[in-house]
């Protein structure tokens, strides 16, 4: 994982996580923007764990991510084990604050993912975010086949390129977003890759994020198993395993440590 920019890091069923809090990721994804590297941000959670034990183009991708923040609250309460200051940033809360620094600093962005009518919708709210002041230079939706590692992932990595966009916004749901930005930065795309999974469909309105109150106490995700069961069960189902592994090595690690 380069690390350039970030100076902390913590880990996680042994995948690292290098930025503490919002404010970090904000100021490294800026920085980074500046420099005009390319670079991707990934934000870590179970599901992504459960994936990665399996899925050998997603582990390539997260070894090769610039920045990892903690999207999931299980995962955010297992490094406050060790550090207690330690927030977690999930993808959807980076959108409009980003969105902001963007204009402010002049990075023209894009929309990767999701349907045209979400990107469409969620590019009109963000420009209103920003009075207008956001310059977004281009808006992409693959098809559900999409392949991030095929022909039509290249094509896109080249508009993406030509567009001239210093932030690449990826909503794609993992792994494919994940994927896909690693494929892009490997290439020599200088933008940065925020991979936010179901943001932009949030800010359209097309999916409706938990309340606050579940965000607060970290149970999102029993907002989602109730209001899709079908789809989620299973997910959480394995979920839950892993997190009960994890919260016994860690136990046995502070014993060891102590």
């Amino acid at each position: 994982m380069t690390n350039a920019v970030a100076a902390w890091c913590a880990s996680v069923g042994g995948w690292t996580v290098n930025l503490p809090d919002q404010k970090a990721a904000l100021e490294a994804i800026e920085t980074s923007a500046e420099s005009g590297a390319g670079f991707s941000v990934f934000t870590l959670n179970l599901d992504h764990l459960v994936k990665l034990r399996t899925n050998a183009s997603f582990r390539e991708a997260y070894r090769n991510a610039t920045f990892v923040t903690a999207d999931g609250a299980p995962v955010a309460r297992i490094i406050r084990f060790r550090y207690p200051n330690f927030t977690r940033t999930t993808g959807a809360d980076l959108v409009l604050p980003l969105a902001a620094m963007c204009a402010n600093a002049n990075f023209p962005i894009f929309l990767f993912g999701t349907s045209p009518s979400v990107l469409a919708s969620a590019g009109e709210r963000l420009s209103n975010h920003t009075n207008g002041e956001l310059k977004i230079v281009g808006r992409m939706s693959p098809p559900q086949d999409f392949d991030p590692l095929g022909k039509a992932a290249d094509e896109a990595i080249e508009q993406i390129k030509s567009s001239g966009a210093r932030i690449c916004f990826v909503a794609l749901g993992a792994p494919k977003q994940e994927i896909f930005a690693a494929r892009a930065v490997s290439q020599g795309v200088n933008a940065g890759f925020i991979c936010i999974g179901a943001g932009l469909d949030f800010l359209a309105s097309a999916q409706i994020r938990a309340p606050k109150s579940f965000q607060k106490m970290g149970i999102e995700w029993l907002w989602r198993l109730g209001s899709n069961p079908k789809r989620f069960a299973f997910r959480y189902f394995q979920c839950a395993l892993l997190l009960v592994r994890l919260m016994f090595t860690e136990r046995i690690l502070r014993v060891s440590e102590s």
